[in-house]
């Protein structure tokens, strides 16, 4: 029954997404270019609700059932109008926090959902978040929300990216046999795959704030759900197969910060912004960060099969690797590279 939802979800998007184009144009809803866009001509940008439209379908389809489930939907018909008023009026980044809290707050409070604890590996203690439980959930959920809402930049990008991502969890969620986090997770990628043959480049529609904002909060929730009071090593898990848009918006901040600007500043130095100053397309920059997004998901996949040493040898490298890749490109400014350095220290 899962792959005939999945089919049914994925021929959903495909005829659901020239509906929602049509009315993108007809409502006003539209992405005029500017000096930090990438493209040159006038596009839709509701295509998220082809996405959410086709998720339901394909999700009432099969009916999947858990204590949560009642709450995420609820939750992300909030991040969907959160989205599709940005999208259509361009409110402001605070109305759209407001929105993503009230989304959060509906999740962990309906169904309980929240990391109440961690097992620290080697000590054998075990740390309670306590009154902080809550607050680190919501804050997990709105800053994997906005993740994935800054890598969507340029065309099929958010949407592979996120597919990918879903296609981790899912598989994920086959180790830890969680049927339902499984179902949802595959739903939403045959979702997003349908489309993405209206959003790769050349895009016809862009899935704006309404998409992006409804991907990265689904895979905030169904990437918690599988990973909540387990040990340390293993929450660890969730962070790696969401590591390009994690690192992205990390060294964005530390970009920001070491150039004295506002945290939430716009700016054009971005992974794919890097990719493209590099003289890569617009099309191998999107398929290089989907390789990139598909080696972070096998990386969290051999994590979780992997003891505890091989675990953190795997993280250092990881950690080196990324460190790495981003000094060559100047994902956190031109003069940043205290890694090279160090090599070039040693080398002498």
């Amino acid at each position: 029954m899962i792959y005939l939802a999945m089919a049914v979800a994925f021929a959903a998007s495909i005829l659901l997404t020239p509906l929602v184009r049509k009315l993108a144009f007809r409502i006003g809803a539209v992405d005029r270019p500017n000096y930090r866009k990438v493209h040159a001509s006038i596009m839709p940008r509701i295509g998220g609700l082809a996405i959410f439209g086709a998720f339901l379908i394909g999700y009432f389809f099969l009916r999947p059932q858990d204590e949560h489930s009642t709450g995420i939907l609820i939750g992300a018909l909030i991040i969907i109008i959160t989205g599709f008023l940005d999208d259509m009026f361009e409110i402001t980044a605070k109305a759209k926090i407001v929105g993503q809290l009230a989304a959060a707050i509906v999740v962990v409070s309906w169904g309980g959902l929240q990391i109440d604890a961690i097992n620290i590996p080697f000590v054998g203690v075990q740390f309670d978040f306590g009154y902080l439980s809550i607050p680190i959930t919501i804050i997990w959920i709105i800053g994997i929300t906005n993740a994935i809402n800054l890598i969507d930049g340029l065309d099929g990008l958010a949407a592979g990216v996120s597919t990918i991502a879903l296609i981790t969890i899912s598989v994920m969620a086959i180790i830890m046999g969680d049927p339902f986090v499984m179902a949802t997770a595959a739903i939403l990628a045959a979702s997003s795959a349908g489309f993405l043959f209206f959003n790769f480049h050349p895009a016809k529609i862009f899935m704006g704030d309404t998409g992006s904002l409804f991907l990265g909060f689904m895979i905030a929730v169904l990437a918690l759900l599988g990973f909540k009071n387990v040990a340390f090593i293993s929450l660890i898990i969730p962070v790696i197969m969401l590591g390009v848009p994690i690192s992205d918006t990390f060294f964005a901040i530390v970009r920001r910060i070491r150039m004295k600007q506002k945290v939430t500043a716009p700016d054009k130095s971005h992974l794919h912004h890097c990719l493209l100053r590099a003289g890569f397309s617009h099309r191998q920059t999107v398929l290089i960060i989907y390789g990139l997004a598909a080696l972070f998901g096998v990386a969290a996949i051999l994590f979780s099969q992997a003891t505890v040493w091989g675990s953190i040898i795997l993280l250092v490298v990881m950690l080196l690797a990324i460190e790495l890749f981003v000094e060559i490109i100047g994902l956190a400014g031109a003069n940043y590279r205290p890694l090279l350095n160090f090599v070039r220290m040693i080398g002498k």
